[in-house]
């Protein structure tokens, strides 16, 4: 944790920007996985973590925004936990570690807020995204389905905050991206036909144990990049694939690296492998070029965007020039998914609050498919860090869609596609702190270039 004054002063900051009203701020229960006993690894709630610090399951608490005096709600351990899970700080101690004066028993949760309602005191409360927290909250404010409706004053705050990450942030989150570099590096080495996907998947996140870091999500290790979140990690890896890994690590105190690399199972890229691979590092570059305070990042994307479709046209895949090619949204067979998005307590910062208000400050999202997929698109502040990750990626599906609908067929030229439908996918991902005048690639570089990834293959 850090010191009790940070927690302190963020919570002071959250009840000063709201401006009246209790914020309830739920944090998460253990979660069987397959009986009461036998948990799922646990993970706090990140706004709970942001505000109070406290990695333990069971906790609430209310902040209030009119007084500034937060209430920790939790109970003590009895003796039967104590046998089962070893001496814990007393409710008491985990208050005073970041710096709550007052604790009541869970409870008194209830009865806290009914005192609030019956007052005619606005309680602020976030979107909720277990059934465990819309339980809760039926339970808490007599709520009924759908019923619930989240405070959007409470959710601006929040973001407000978090989007901005203090020296002592950049420092943890620096940490959580030289592991996941580390990560990255074991995987670019270790590949090799004869291989399971699994057994690079393992190469890796065994760099994560030894770092004592956790997972900040689960690790994508696939032969197929053109499936764009791919869980199955099964396959043989065969001469003339390519290995996409998508990986993180995630620091004690919760704070994500997410990084990126596609590798050639083979010593060296094939030439086809090279031809599109060097497009999307091309966008890739341009795109990190392009980062600086006041930029829009939807303006990145398109950038990244227009660096694909014109690496397309030079293949022979697109008729039309770049930049109509993404106007119009024909770039999008090749770059499905958005350019990046923010990081820091989550791999995907805040996305359980709303991307509207996260990635857009409350500006409506596009439609089109392809932008529909960016998380991210408001103007660059200092302190925020994101991701960059284009990607081109041959879906056989999608393919097959498109050319059936005889969509954009004045600017793809499918019969030259065709001939990459069995390409699969590419992507490599950085992780970027903007900074007062520009931006700061975070944690040690992995290789990129394929000069770097056959260097150290």
């Amino acid at each position: 944790m850090f010191s009790k004054e940070t927690y302190t002063e963020r919570r002071r900051r959250l009840a000063e920007k709201v401006g009246g009203g209790l914020i309830l701020l739920l944090g998460n229960d253990e979660s069987g996985r397959n009986f009461e006993d036998a948990p799922y690894p646990y993970r706090q709630d990140s706004t709970f973590l942001y505000y109070f610090g406290l990695p333990y399951a069971g906790l609430n608490a209310v902040i209030d925004a009119d007084s500034g005096e937060s209430i920790l709600f939790g109970d003590e351990l009895s003796i039967d936990h104590i046998v089962w899970m070893g001496t814990q700080p007393t409710l008491h101690e985990k208050a005073h570690n970041v710096g709550v004066e007052h604790v009541m028993t869970s409870d008194s949760l209830r009865g806290v807020l009914d005192a609030a309602r019956k007052a005619g005191r606005t309680i602020h409360t976030l979107p909720e995204y277990r059934s465990e927290h819309t339980l809760k909250l039926w339970r808490l404010l007599d709520l009924k389905p759908g019923d619930h409706k989240a405070s959007v004053d409470l959710i601006r705050a929040i973001v407000d905050q978090r989007n901005h990450k203090s020296d002592e942030e950049i420092e943890e989150i620096e940490r959580a991206c030289n592991v996941t570099a580390d990560m990255h590096i074991e995987a670019i080495r270790c590949v090799r036909p004869g291989m399971y996907e699994y057994e690079v998947m393992a190469a890796l996140e065994r760099v994560a144990a030894a770092n004592n870091c956790t997972l900040s999500f689960n690790t994508i290790c696939t032969i197929n990049g053109q499936t764009l979140h791919n869980p199955y990690h099964g396959n043989l890896i065969k001469p003339g694939d390519m290995v996409l890994v998508d990986a993180g690590a995630e620091t004690q105190m919760g704070y994500a690296g997410d990084m990126t690399s596609t590798i050639p199972a083979d010593r060296r890229f094939t030439p086809r492998q090279k031809a599109v691979y060097d497009v999307q590092v091309a966008a890739h570059q341009a795109a990190v070029e392009m980062l600086r305070p006041g930029v829009p990042f939807i303006d990145v994307h398109n950038r990244a965007a227009e660096v694909v479709a014109q690496g397309m046209r030079e293949l022979g895949m697109l008729s039309c020039s770049a930049q109509d090619a993404v106007e119009s949204g024909a770039y999008a067979l090749f770059f499905q998914t958005g350019l990046g998005h923010l990081m820091g307590l989550d791999d995907h910062d805040m996305e359980n609050l709303g991307e509207v208000w996260v990635g857009y400050d409350g500006k409506p999202k596009s439609t089109q498919f392809g932008r529909k997929s960016l998380r991210l698109a408001r103007p660059l502040e200092p302190g925020m860090v994101h991701t960059i990750e284009p990607g081109v990626y041959f879906i056989p599906e999608l393919i097959d869609l498109w050319k059936k609908e005889g969509r954009f067929a004045d600017q793809i030229v499918y019969s030259e596609v065709e001939k990459w439908r069995d390409w699969g996918g590419v992507r490599n991902e950085e992780d970027f702190l903007i900074t007062d005048t520009g931006a700061r690639r975070l944690g040690k570089k992995i290789p990129l270039t394929t000069d770097e990834v056959e260097a150290m293959r």
